[in-house]
């Protein structure tokens, strides 16, 4: 994993309250880890209205419990369920969503799954399932409603997606399934222990054609990357062994805590228009650690069939989804 060669600890928390107050934003998978830790900070700052996006509700409202004792607040938090392996509940969560909250300022898409799980999940790998297919399922339902809230509040909405640097060592793995990276992934057993980290490539190439096809001069809308680097989370719970022990070894020597991480999310929905569609880490623009094969002309061309067959399974489980780019444009 390429994520501990900058990392830094005691990051800034780079948001204001000026840039929370009022606000209202949605965080996924907030009961635990990176993503409870920011949705305390974006109460703390004033927001208006977080909404904890979980799987488990009862861990959800324990959650809450934390938050609401740590900010002295009691209306600014809610629980909402969310299952991203789940469909139906993804188009629900953003119907609930569109309908019953005024303003839509930020969408930390936060929650993640590392699995090596053999047994197909809506007909994919669990990973792409859940880490791309469900993510850009929620987020193509509320890129609307962020543009939307964006111009009636003469401000700018934030739709930040929580990947990892972890895919850029996966050259080797992803020149296997390249072809085909959707049934690749889940066919080809010489890559099980790269599963995760593929997901966060394939991740990563898809926010970066979105945001290619949604321009903040069209949207309002800042689409942005962000690598929280290496954070003691229970991220890795359904990982392989290999993968864990690697990765606890990681943490003993340069592990961030989750609160220390969660700084470059919140970092992710305060940031300016000149981070659209790039990779953020360690609370600033982190280009240069993208590699040269990611971006270059056979990059380029990974990045299109990556987005063709995020598309093409997001048409498939929602036909006319992909549709609301266009409406935009």
């Amino acid at each position: 994993m390429s994520d501990h060669k900058a990392q830094r600890v005691n990051l800034p928390l780079l948001a204001t309250k000026d840039d929370c107050t009022g606000r209202t934003y949605i965080v996924t998978g907030a009961n635990t880890g990176l993503g409870f830790e920011a949705a305390k900070h974006l109460v703390a700052l004033g927001s208006n209205k977080v909404i904890l996006a979980v799987r488990n509700v009862t861990a959800g409202n324990e959650a809450k419990a934390k938050i609401d004792s740590a900010t002295n607040t009691t209306d600014v938090a809610e629980v909402w369920y969310l299952d991203l392996a789940n469909y139906d509940s993804v188009k629900n969560f953003a119907k609930k969503a569109i309908a019953e909250l005024d303003r839509i300022d930020g969408l930390i898409q936060n929650a993640s799954v590392a699995s090596i799980a053999e047994e197909p999940l809506n007909g994919q790998d669990a990973n792409i399932s859940i880490n791309v297919v469900g993510t850009f399922l929620l987020a193509l339902h509320l890129l609307p409603r962020l543009s939307e809230s964006a111009r009636k509040n003469n401000t700018q909405s934030r739709l930040t997606f929580v990947s990892s640097r972890a895919g850029f060592d996966v050259e080797k793995p992803w020149s296997m399934i390249k072809d085909d990276p959707f049934v690749g992934i889940r066919t080809t057993k010489e890559v099980g222990p790269a599963k995760y980290p593929l997901s966060k490539l394939i991740e990563t190439w898809a926010v970066r054609e979105l945001a290619s096809l949604a321009p903040v001069s069209k949207t309002d809308v800042i689409i942005n990357i962000v690598c929280p680097g290496i954070c003691v989370t229970d991220l890795d719970r359904s990982a392989p062994p290999e993968f864990r022990k690697h990765l606890a070894e990681l943490r003993a020597k340069v592990g961030r805590t989750a609160e220390d991480g969660s700084r470059t999310l919140i970092h992710g929905v305060a940031a300016g228009d000149d981070t659209h569609g790039l990779l953020l880490h360690s609370c600033e623009i982190g280009e240069a650690d993208v590699p040269e094969w990611v971006t270059n002309e056979e990059g380029q061309l990974a990045q299109k069939k990556v987005w063709e067959a995020v598309t093409g399974e997001l048409e498939r489980i929602d036909p006319g989804c992909v549709g609301k780019l266009e409406v935009l444009a």
